[in-house]
């Protein structure tokens, strides 16, 4: 037996379907007999591994990995899973060992690295740990030989998701993760597409997943969209793709599909693709049920914007506030602000450019992180190749000094002074209490007009310091976080 386990990487409010497990189950059924173990709803997952473990002839436990709570859900559980029964092979999945492969293997714990798309990755370990083929022949899979030093294979090319078959839906709990969001009632989630074919230099994504992406066919979508109303009641969705609209044809044609449906759904888009598009597929998209899509504005500076190798300019961020407000669609700009060349610059101008896009749509909703880099080598936001120690072990990353800097907490980077931090920081709070996140679905009526009312001069003289009213504020009524909680 195969067992898939999901650590837990979120509250139960926040939990949704987890698709990275799923799509590995899919290539399982039919020719596997495996498990599924989700953190996210099983209150002790551990015992269950266990349990299982116990009742049946378990060959390999399969671990999907997210940098953050999950990396250290998932590194004591593989610990106390080794100390029980040494015999079963684990490997891990997912962003954190496709991004971090050395750290991830140095753990004792550790047998087997997938990196990147891991599906036929894992059928093909399978083979290989039943004798049938040999480990080195496997591309996308990293693994220790028989001297227990590392080996990192080719990297594997990537399939689009039309080449492998459904999610198996029906191996899940599916109610228990259709929670309620500002979407609706019953939000599924889906992802429609895998990787990103651009190469922003501060993004870890091309890192795991190569520069390349591979879409799901909109017939394919829709009837899966489908399944899931039909089958599950889902009324709202969240796409987790990085790029939804990519091609504009591919979206038109999509949004047709699934008008019907009644949906309403947030996704990811490029500014500068969205620009483009035509207002009869900005309105086909809003009688889609699109209601807000996230864009990765990144800065107020075009200059930032070329270091980054972003691809876009200001002057596309400020066309789409524009036209997602004549098209009564919610804009949820995102910014990386502090340049490690000239941060406050950076931070100034950026911040500005924020203050102009509220001015033209109010309703876009502002995500705030600090430049938190991920390796890559000669090509890292900043020139800043060498300036950064990274973590040789799980355990290193489950330190609070480097799940501050995972969390974006504190990043400590040596190029962002602690004013410059600050600034950020206080703007933060200053903005998202003058404009409290409408995806926030608990929070009463008065706390959101407290907030506004103690925020409103702050943001109107431009006084960010020494926020304390508000920072109380927050932590009082402790609005949902979109930027650390999803939807």
């Amino acid at each position: 037996m195969i067992l898939l386990f999901n650590p837990r990487a979120t509250k139960p409010r926040n939990r949704r379907l987890p698709l990275a497990v799923l799509a590995i189950a899919a290539v399982l059924e039919g020719r596997e007999d495996y498990e599924i173990v989700d953190g996210n709803v099983d209150d002790n997952p551990v015992a269950s591994i266990l349990r299982l473990i116990e009742q049946y002839n378990v060959e390999l436990l399969g671990v999907s990995v997210m940098p953050g709570p999950q990396m250290v859900a998932a590194m004591d559980a593989s610990r106390e899973i080794r100390r029980a029964y040494p015999h079963v092979k684990i490997v891990w999945g997912g962003y954190f060992p496709s991004v971090y492969p050395d750290a991830a293997l140095n753990a004792k714990y550790v047998d087997y690295i997938v990196r990147g798309q891991g599906e036929d990755t894992l059928l093909e370990l399978l083979d290989a740990i039943r004798g049938q083929r040999a480990f080195d022949s496997i591309l996308g899979l990293s693994y220790k030989d028989i001297f227990g030093l590392p080996r990192n294979n080719a990297e594997r090319p990537m399939k689009g998701p039309d080449e492998f078959p459904w999610s198996p839906f029906h191996r899940l709990p599916v109610e228990k993760y259709l929670r309620p969001s500002f979407f609706g009632k019953r939000t599924a989630v889906h992802h429609a597409s895998i990787g990103c074919p651009f190469n922003c230099s501060f993004c870890g994504v091309h890192a795991a997943y190569g520069n390349k992406e591979r879409m799901e066919s909109p017939e394919r979508t829709a009837a899966i969209l489908s399944h899931l109303v039909t089958e599950y009641g889902a009324d709202s969705v969240q796409f987790y793709d990085m790029n939804f609209f990519l091609r504009e044809d591919h979206a038109l044609e999509l949004a047709k599909r699934i008008e019907h449906l009644n949906l309403r759904w947030w996704c990811e888009a490029r500014v500068d693709v969205m620009s483009r598009y035509s207002d009869e597929t900005f309105a086909a998209l809003k009688r889609a049920g699109c209601t807000m899509i996230f864009f990765g504005a990144e800065s107020g500076s075009d200059w930032a914007l070329k270091e980054m190798k972003k691809g876009i300019n200001t002057e596309q961020t400020v066309t789409i506030a524009e036209r997602t407000k004549q098209f009564g669609i919610i804009p949820e700009f995102s910014f990386v602000i502090g340049n490690p060349g000239d941060p406050e610059r950076d931070t100034r101008e950026t911040l500005a450019f924020i203050r102009k896009l509220k001015k033209i749509n109010p309703d876009s909703e502002i995500i705030i992180y600090h430049y938190t880099p991920v390796p890559q080598p000669g090509n890292m936001y900043g020139n800043i190749d060498g300036q950064i120690a990274w973590p040789s072990t799980p355990a290193e990353w489950a330190s609070k000094q480097w799940m501050d800097f995972t969390l974006r907490i504190d990043t400590q980077a040596p190029w962002l002074q602690r004013k410059t931090k600050d600034l950020i920081d206080n703007f933060e709070i200053v903005i998202g209490s003058r404009w409290p996140t409408v995806q926030d679905i608990r929070a009463p009526k008065w706390s959101r007009i407290l907030l506004k009312t103690l925020s409103a001069w702050r943001y109107a003289l431009g006084v960010y310091r020494f926020p304390v009213e508000l920072q109380w504020a927050n932590e009082f009524i402790s609005l949902r976080k979109p930027k650390r909680e999803s939807l």
